[in-house]
């Protein structure tokens, strides 16, 4: 008896915790996923569609240094791609490069579409 007492307050313990870490990350943000969350689960469908029909009549030219599936994944990340910089200084190429890798670096600068794993790791080089 004293076993389930003790197996039962633990597991309270542990999920009373993990509400707790929880609340913090969402309301915190220290990873700044809001963005990727409300993306996740459609909460922002009206400024997607907003942006899509803006970017199927327009030419791509929110972002210079962006292909057009470049900019649409940014999009899809709820990155603005005319808020990302125009031009790449020797210091931010050089960080892409720490923190991603030659080879993926490599591929994104040849046109590949940056993941929200490789946002997420470069995003200080920004």
């Amino acid at each position: 008896m004293h076993f389930l007492k003790t197996f039962f307050t633990t597991l309270g313990v542990i999920f009373f915790l993990t509400l707790l870490t929880g609340a913090y990350l969402y309301i915190a943000d220290p990873f700044e996923l809001k963005p990727l969350i409300k993306t996740l689960i459609g909460q922002p469908a009206e400024q997607v569609s907003d942006t899509t029909v803006e970017s199927d009549t327009s030419p791509s030219d929110k972002n210079a240094l962006l292909s057009p599936e470049q900019e649409k994944a940014a999009e899809a990340l709820g990155i603005d791609p005319a808020a990302l910089p125009s031009e790449i200084t020797p210091a931010m190429e050089q960080c892409f490069y720490e923190k991603l890798g030659a080879e993926r670096a490599n591929e994104i600068k040849a046109g590949a579409e940056p993941t929200a794993t490789d946002y997420f790791k470069a995003r200080t080089c920004l």
